[in-house]
C-alpha cells in the first residue's frame, strides 16, 4: 500500500519578558529553587486576577508579522478547561477562535544537486499566546510540582499540515528558530525547554490515481487520525521521532488497522516513541472567553508602531547578500544565520575599499582562515593581505613549469585536445613545486603562454 505522511507542527516558544503573562513574578525561572518565583496568581488561588503583560502581546504581533499573518484587530483569551497537576488553576489562560494572528506563511528554499533552487510555501494557521504551566519532576515512585515555570508567556505556533517528509520540518523549525532569535524575543534555548515542538502525523491511503493527483499538487483528504508526539527540545530529535512515526504507523495500517489517535512521548535513547494518553480534541477543551480578562484591539497606529521595529529577516538578508555582494548562497545561508555573525560581515565589508570582496570575506569567515575574534578593522586588514597578488619569482617559476609538462604529458595532450579545464591540474602541480610562493593567475598565464 501507498502512503503519503501528512504532518503538522505545534511550536511553544517561551517570550524573554522580564516578568510572566499575567503576574509580576520573574519569567527567569531556569536554576532557580523550586516554586520561589510564584503568587497567588500562578498559583491558581482563589481571588486572583491576572493581568496580562504588554510586552508578550506586542512580541506576538511582532513574530505574526515575521511569519506573514494578518494581525486581528479584535483579540481574546479564553480559558482551555482541562485537569493535570501541572495546572493549578484547573484550566490554562491561552486563546481559541481570535488569535492575536492567523493565516500566515512561512518560504522554504533548498538547492537540489544541479543547483537548482526549490521553494515550498508552508501556511502558518496561527500565532497565540497563552501561559506554560509547571514541571512535573519525576524521582522513584514520587512525582513533584515546580511552579516557577506557570505562567511564563508562551508563544504557540500552529501550521497546517502541509509537511509530507520530516527533512522539511526540520528546516522549517530551524528557520523558525533563527527567525525568533532576530527578533530578540525568545533565547530559543531548547536544552533550557523554552522552544518545544510537537508535530501531528498520520499517513493517508492512496491508489495509483490518487498518486497521479498528488504528483499534480492537488490536495487530497486529511486522515480520520493523527498522533501528536509531546514536547520534543530537539530539530534531530523531531526528525528521528516523525521517522519513527511514520514507520509505526504503515505497520499498523499495512495489517488493516487504524493507528490510535493518541498523544506520544519520544525516548530519544531508544529512538522509539511511546503512548502517553488519548488525544483530545477541541471540544474536550471546553473553551470558553476569558471573564477576567477585557478583549483586545488593536489600531492600524499601534500595529504601525511594532511594524516598524521589524529587522530585516534572514531569508531577505540571504538575497540581498548573494545580489549586493555576489557570494554564494550557501555561503549567505551560513553568515545571515546570526544577527552579530552578519553585522560582523557587512562590518568588515565596509572597511574594504574594493566593492568584489564579498566572496572573499565569506570564504574566509565561513572556512575560519581569519578569526572572527579580531576586530572588523584587524579582518578587513588581513583580508586585504589575502587579495595582493603573491611576488613570483619568474626564474623558478619558469622551471617549475617545464618540470610540470615534462612530467604529466597526458594532461598535456589533454589541454591541447581542447580540454582547457586540463591546466588547472598543471596550475596545482606547479603551485605545489614553488610551495605556494607565486601567484595562481600568474603562473596559470605562464602556462597558457607555455602550451600555445
Amino acid at each position: 500500500m501507498n502512503y503519503v505522511p501528512v504532518i503538522g507542527l505545534e511550536t511553544h516558544v517561551e517570550l524573554k519578558t522580564e516578568s510572566k503573562m499575567f503576574c509580576s513574578c520573574s519569567a527567569n525561572y531556569f536554576g532557580k529553587a523550586p516554586n520561589t518565583h510564584t503568587c497567588p496568581v500562578c498559583l491558581g488561588l482563589p481571588g486572583a486576577l491576572p493581568v496580562p503583560n504588554k510586552k508578550a502581546i506586542e512580541w506576538t504581533i511582532l513574530l505574526g508579522l515575521a511569519l506573514n499573518c494578518t494581525i486581528n484587530k479584535e483579540s481574546k483569551f479564553d480559558r482551555k478547561n482541562y485537569f493535570y497537576p501541572d495546572l493549578p488553576k484547573g484550566y490554562q489562560i491561552s486563546q481559541y477562535d481570535k488569535p492575536i494572528a492567523s493565516g500566515g506563511w512561512l518560504n522554504l528554499k533548498s538547492q537540489n544537486s544541479n543547483l537548482k533552487t526549490t521553494e515550498k510555501k508552508i501556511r502558518i494557521t496561527r500565532v497565540h499566546l497563552e501561559e506554560d504551566t509547571g514541571k512535573l519532576l519525576h524521582s522513584n515512585k514520587d512525582t513533584l510540582i515546580d511552579f516557577n515555570r506557570s505562567g511564563v508567556p508562551l508563544v504557540e505556533v500552529v501550521t497546517e499540515p502541509d509537511f509530507d517528509n520530516s527533512t522539511d520540518v526540520k528546516r522549517f523549525l530551524e528557520e523558525l528558530h533563527t527567525i525568533i532569535r532576530y527578533l530578540d524575543i525568545s533565547d530559543a534555548d531548547m536544552e533550557k525547554g523554552s522552544m518545544r515542538m510537537e508535530p501531528n502525523i498520520s499517513l493517508r491511503k492512496i491508489t495509483n490515481d490518487e498518486l497521479r493527483i498528488t504528483n499534480k499538487n492537488q490536495k487530497l483528504e486529511l486522515p480520520n487520525y493523527k498522533v501528536e508526539v509531546k514536547n520534543i527540545n530537539s530539530f534531530n530529535f523531531a526528525k528521528k521521532a516523525i521517522d519513527y512515526e511514520l514507520k509505526r504507523q504503515a505497520e499498523i495500517l499495512d495489517s488493516g488497522k487504524i493507528p490510535v489517535q493518541e498523544t506520544r512521548g519520544y525516548n530519544d535513547k531508544k529512538g522509539i516513541t511511546y503512548s502517553q494518553r488519548s488525544k483530545e480534541e477541541a471540544h474536550d477543551y471546553r473553551y470558553f472567553p476569558e471573564p477576567d480578562i477585557p478583549p483586545m484591539e488593536f489600531g492600524n497606529e499601534k500595529l504601525e508602531m511594532i511594524n516598524d521595529t521589524l529587522p530585516e529577516l534572514p531569508a531577505a538578508k540571504v538575497e540581498r547578500y548573494i545580489k549586493k555582494f555576489g557570494i554564494k548562497s550557501s555561503d549567505a545561508v551560513i553568515i545571515s544565520r546570526d544577527k552579530i555573525i552578519s553585522a560582523y560581515f557587512e562590518n568588515v565589508l565596509s572597511k574594504i575599499k574594493s566593492d568584489k570582496a564579498g566572496q572573499t570575506v565569506a570564504n574566509a569567515m565561513v572556512n575560519k582562515k581569519i578569526s572572527t575574534k579580531l576586530s572588523s578593522d584587524e579582518f578587513a586588514k588581513e583580508i586585504e593581505k589575502l587579495s595582493k597578488p603573491k611576488e613570483t619569482n619568474m626564474g623558478m617559476l619558469a622551471s617549475s613549469i617545464e618540470k610540470a609538462i615534462e612530467s604529466n604529458p597526458k594532461v598535456v595532450a589533454d589541454y591541447k585536445s581542447g580540454k582547457t579545464n586540463a591546466i588547472m591540474f598543471l596550475v596545482g602541480q606547479v603551485m605545489r613545486e614553488m610551495k605556494g610562493q607565486a601567484d595562481a593567475q600568474t603562473v596559470r598565464a605562464e602556462l597558457e603562454k607555455k602550451l600555445k
